[in-house]
């Protein structure tokens, strides 16, 4: 449960889009609404969350085998 809920940061590492453009479908652009439905996209505090299912719809199937953990984050270092 707790993979299915993601910063856009790690959302767009996740399904190798820019993290610019999951905070965009989350608040909209240039008068479009969001691509997000509202259960899919929320902010708390100043950091925007987003889920996996919001993701499968917008981007289709993660474009990698990360799995969580230290070897799928940015802060694992050999």
């Amino acid at each position: 449960m707790i993979n299915d809920v993601m910063t856009t940061t790690e959302a767009a590492q996740r399904w190798k889009v820019t993290a610019q453009t999951v905070k965009l479908a989350c608040s909209g652009q240039k008068g479009y609404p969001p691509r997000f439905m509202e259960n899919e996209c929320n902010k708390s505090g100043g950091t925007w969350l987003v889920t996996r299912q919001g993701m499968e719809r917008l981007f289709g199937p993660e474009k990698n085998d990360w799995k969580g953990g230290a070897e799928g984050s940015a802060f694992y270092f050999i």
